[in-house]
């Protein structure tokens, strides 16, 4: 009886942690059905640069492989479709990635599938290879003064978004329209800094800034812990969150989940809890974001690692997506 596997990635350098990877993953079963990410989908989750190897070179190399017997590639974000229309037997993911944080885990296990997330071998990621190949070097000593260095990199990562990122603030804001229009609303969050992102966010979908108009529903979600955490450190701020959007969200809504990292907890876990009830995620991350905005059906990837740039530049992208979708919605 044949027993189907699924795994999916980017897979653009093969290193030993992939091969370990598929080698356990093929040995759940009897065929091992692998996704990869389109080139389009990549860029939208690691930004311009990425991937190395096209689509087709990529799943050249996996296909010639003893354990992989399928390849399908994807264009969206997320490999949801793939699974829903696969509906494989066992479903794996890299120990980076918690049982529940996997897209399509809910699915697997509601028709009796299993759902592993399988440990990385330490050392190898194709992200560390490209920053030791020099494709991201480090920021050189500046010999500006701290203000005119900072300006001058803020300037760059906005340029930056203006080159890149074009067709993710489009996307969002079309997605923003669309829920709006629809009589839904919006549901921000953030962790830490990213936490006052979200409540200006909302202030500025809310209120009143440069033209009298009607408010429009958006909820900045109580997501920082920086304050709590020292005084209740055995608090479970993950169910926290979850049970926050629980409340709050419906079928339709928009959640904006924001995370210069990509990794905190606290916001995948409200990530996934709006996709249980069927929301659509608008990501906002850094350069490094990569599981925020694998898990996204639209995602603005800033490229930058600084906090502080990539937090200035998703302000200033959610003011566009406030003026682009003011002025859609007026014109209806």
């Amino acid at each position: 009886m044949e027993k189907v596997v699924f795994t999916n990635g980017c897979f653009d350098l093969i290193h030993p942690g992939h091969i370990d990877l598929l080698t356990k993953a093929r040995a759940l079963g009897t065929k091992l059905v692998v996704g990869i990410n389109s080139d389009r989908s990549v860029r939208s989750i690691k930004g311009e640069g990425r991937p190395i190897q096209d689509e087709n070179a990529r799943k050249a190399v996996l296909s010639s492989m003893r354990q992989v017997d399928e390849v399908v590639v994807f264009d969206e974000l997320t490999p949801e479709r793939i699974i829903r229309e696969l509906r494989p037997d066992v479903l794996v993911k890299g120990g980076d990635w918690r049982v529940d944080e996997i897209i399509g885990a809910d699915l697997v296990k509601s028709y009796g599938g299993e759902v592993l997330s399988i440990p990385l071998t330490p050392g190898f990621s194709t992200t560390g290879l490209v920053e030791s190949m020099g494709e991201r070097g480090s920021r050189p000593v500046d010999p500006e003064g701290k203000a005119d260095s900072s300006l001058r990199e803020h300037l760059e990562t906005i340029t930056a978004v203006q080159e890149s990122c074009g067709e993710q603030i489009r996307q969002g804001a079309e997605l923003l329209e669309r829920t709006l229009s629809s009589g839904n609303k919006i549901l921000l969050c953030g962790n830490g800094g990213s936490a006052a992102d979200a409540q200006h966010i909302a202030a500025e979908f809310v209120g009143r800034y440069e033209n009298e108009r009607r408010a429009l529903p958006a909820i900045a979600l109580t997501t920082d812990t920086s304050a709590l955490t020292a005084l209740a450190n055995d608090y479970d701020f993950e169910r926290i969150f979850a049970r926050q959007v629980e409340a709050l969200a419906k079928d339709g809504d928009c959640l904006i989940a924001i995370s210069t990292s990509g990794t905190s907890r606290n916001v995948l876990a409200a990530v996934m809890k709006a996709r249980e009830k069927g929301c659509k995620i608008l990501g906002m991350t850094g350069g490094s974001g990569k599981k925020l905005a694998g898990l996204s059906d639209v995602c603005l990837v800033v490229p930058s690692s600084r906090t502080a740039r990539v937090q200035e530049a998703h302000i200033t992208v959610a003011h566009i997506w406030c003026e682009m979708v003011e002025e859609n919605l007026a014109a209806r």
